[in-house]
């Protein structure tokens, strides 16, 4: 293992264990809120890819009604985003809660769980849908090289208003030139990209 992913896992483990206690509070409040507003669970379970393709649970706390995925296939025409991902403006299926914590990324705060258990890192692409994967062309599997990431390159670059193709070729370029002071850069820049709440669906 090189010197770079030692003080990256260094990093993650430090960097997870104090966001949780800082971020515990709000955690709290997210969680009881939720709960209040719509009746499901509070943390949403997704199975996503991590590094070369293997299988992993990710969490996040639950934006959208209970019947989301039941709905998604009545809403697939509406799809806001060309490629294999699906993402509309103004989706029916977010609560009210759910569009807050989405707007400044509250519902990922979970996925530093992700972290600590080694299957995320703070910093790198952000873990994909299995099905979106079978749909990539095969230039666009080597994001896949790297564990994914809480933030990247796209997510502070304009989120969802970055077309999928530029999207996968920023997460490429960060597979190709990843570095320590590249991984602070972005954990530095993410913070007022979530500020601004640009391109949160």
């Amino acid at each position: 293992m090189s010197l770079y992913l030692i003080a990256k896992r260094i990093i993650d483990l430090f960097g997870a264990l104090a966001g949780l206690v800082l971020a515990m509070p709000l955690m709290l409040i997210t969680a009881i809120a939720i709960k209040l507003e719509s009746r499901g669970p509070i943390l949403f379970r997704h199975g996503r890819l991590g590094r070369d393709g293997r299988p992993f649970v990710m969490f996040k706390f639950r934006s959208m009604c209970q019947e989301a995925s039941v709905l998604q296939a009545q809403l697939v025409s509406q799809n806001g985003v060309p490629g294999p991902v699906f993402k509309i403006r103004a989706d029916p299926r977010i609560t009210r809660i759910g569009h807050l914590i989405r707007k400044y990324s509250l519902d990922e705060l979970p996925q530093l769980w992700n972290v600590l258990r080694g299957e995320m890192s703070l910093v790198g692409p952000r873990p994909p849908i299995p099905d979106e994967v079978t749909r990539y062309h095969p230039w666009q599997r080597e994001r896949l090289a790297v564990k994914p990431g809480l933030t990247c390159t796209w997510q502070v670059s304009g989120r969802s208003d970055i077309p999928f193709d530029e999207w996968m070729q920023m997460d490429i370029e960060y597979v190709r030139t990843r570095s320590l002071l590249m991984d602070l850069k972005l954990l530095l820049l993410t913070v007022p990209a979530v500020i601004s709440a640009r391109g949160a669906y």
